[in-house]
């Protein structure tokens, strides 16, 4: 088995402050340590915000897709044609890219604080196989579905060394993400302590707690797994 240098995953749904704490758990183990930040969502969300932006087509655009992405998270749906699903499948080579990154540097001797870490329980959102959640119909879109499923396969088989896990409530979160979609937070937030992320060593953390409480945790945990 090769040698990797450590990993922390902080998980949670929008609004829980995986960025905040990744940044601040990477800057305290540079103390003692190489340590870089990674992340390992898709970044969707970020690139919904430019197209919504884009002059007078942008914001129906932008619905049109998230109509369409949201169909395919759903289980009694279908996956709504060829090019959601390239689109889909797109994303997922984005996030493999970003994630061999990461195993580089830890095979560098770095250690690794991401935000998000991908996952094979849950599909369609919450970094899980997108293609594997509503029904894959055709052989084409079948077949990237299958080879999606594949390449979420590898990733997990990456156990991080240790998953923070912030849980935080439907209406905190709401707050902190005002635009989300309420029905797509209340589903993660129901998820979140179900993740067991392939057997790894996992803490949970109150995200509603003032900051410097919720950092001081993570550093302890952290601490405890490293030594």
């Amino acid at each position: 088995m090769e040698t990797l240098a450590p990993l922390i995953a902080v998980v949670g749904c929008d609004g829980s402050g995986k960025s905040r704490l990744t940044a601040d758990l990477a800057t305290y183990l540079r103390q003692s340590r190489p340590a870089e930040t990674g992340y390992l969502g898709l970044g969707s969300g970020p690139m919904g915000d430019r197209i919504k932006a884009w002059p007078v087509v942008g914001p129906v655009l932008e619905r049109f897709l998230s109509k369409r992405a949201t169909r395919a998270r759903d289980p009694k749906d279908k996956i709504p044609g060829l090019g959601t699903a390239l689109v889909l499948y797109w994303f997922s080579l984005r996030r493999l890219a970003n994630f061999e990154h990461v195993l580089a540097l830890r095979r560098s001797g770095i250690t690794l604080v991401t935000d998000r870490y991908p996952q094979i329980e849950v599909a369609g959102f919450y970094d899980g196989p997108g293609l594997s959640a509503a029904r894959a119909e055709g052989w084409l879109i079948s077949k990237l579905a299958v080879k999606e499923r594949t390449i979420y396969e590898r990733m997990a088989c990456f156990v991080p060394t240790l998953v923070i896990r912030l849980n935080i409530d439907t209406e905190t979160a709401l707050a902190r993400k005002p635009g989300d979609s309420r029905a797509l937070i209340a589903r993660k937030v129901a998820v979140t302590p179900l993740l067991k992320f392939n057997g790894a060593a996992i803490i949970d953390i109150d995200a509603t707690m003032p900051y410097p409480d919720e950092l001081a945790s993570a550093i302890l945990a952290v601490d405890k797994v490293l030594g």
